[in-house]
């Protein structure tokens, strides 16, 4: 396909698009009085919606009809604002118009997901799974991330900084060397991705105070992204257990990542996690391996 056709297509997306969701507004929700009369077309007029925009009428039309015009985000964001797109409509929008989209947000209405998280951690037992924020904050764990990752209620947890200096994790984690370097890696990419952000400037600070060896690997510059890690932990109860750690990222909670580990067919690693997760596992599990 080519370029043209390429552009063709999505501006006539943005024309459908833009009249689709001016028609859902209506005077009332964007503080106009209705007059009284009847009005040809539902929602808002194109005029309306260019003064409340704080643009010119004849520009919006030309917007809306898919013209080949420059725009600017703060002029995207005034009409997304007008229109009450949503965060993905805005991103939407921001494609359709050919420019880049504005970083994922998480809308008020999915702030609150703890009940639905909260079944998907338990959904994967008896494998570990846990959530972290983006600063690799523990948010959320389920029971087998308690029993075989030493996360626990009340006890502050940050995957970066406990990967670095609690001593157990240290002691009984055979896959260290190997993982240190990518869990670095990970976190720089993150970083630069926000380089005006005090919350990772916080979490750095707080590694390089506590780590040298920390330190040396960020001196490397090395940037990976998130993605699928092999860990093997040496656990008191039940020996070696070899898990694949994969990240996942939900676009509603861009703030948000998931971290599931999956037994790998080695170690019998499977069987011994079921029998952790059993009564009788769980009566043995005392002194939880921390990672």
């Amino acid at each position: 396909m080519s370029e043209g056709t390429l552009k063709s297509g999505r501006r006539q997306e943005l024309r459908e698009f833009l009249r689709s969701r001016r028609a859902r507004v209506t005077p009332a929700q964007a503080g106009l009085p209705d007059g009284g009369a009847r009005r040809r077309t539902p929602g808002l007029r194109r005029e309306e919606v260019a003064v409340l925009a704080g643009v010119g009428a004849s520009w919006y039309q030309w917007l809306e009809q898919g013209r080949d015009i420059s725009v600017s985000p703060q002029v995207l964001d005034s009409v997304a604002r007008v229109l009450r797109l949503s965060n993905a409509e805005r991103r939407h929008l921001y494609l359709l118009a050919g420019m880049n989209p504005p970083a994922p947000e998480v809308a008020p209405e999915k702030r609150d997901m703890c009940d639905g998280l909260r079944r998907l951690l338990d959904a994967w037992m008896p494998y570990p799974a846990h959530i972290m924020d983006r600063y690799y904050n523990g948010v959320l764990h389920n029971d087998a991330a308690a029993t075989v990752l030493g996360m626990r209620p009340g006890k502050r947890w940050n995957c970066l900084i406990d990967f670095f200096t609690d001593p157990m994790f240290r002691s009984r984690s055979k896959s260290w060397d190997e993982n240190a370097r990518t869990v670095v890696a990970q976190f720089r990419a993150l970083c630069s991705a926000s380089p005006d952000d005090e919350g990772f400037q916080a979490v750095l600070a707080e590694a390089q105070a506590s780590s040298p060896e920390f330190t040396e690997l960020w001196e490397r510059r090395d940037i990976e992204d998130a993605g699928q890690i092999r860990k093997e932990l040496d656990h008191p109860l039940v020996g070696l257990l070899c898990l694949e750690s994969t990240v996942m990222q939900m676009p509603v909670r861009p703030d948000l990542s998931i971290v599931l580990h999956t037994p790998l067919d080695e170690a019998n690693t499977a069987a011994k996690l079921e029998w952790l997760a059993s009564p009788e596992g769980r009566r043995g599990a005392m002194y939880p391996v921390a990672g």
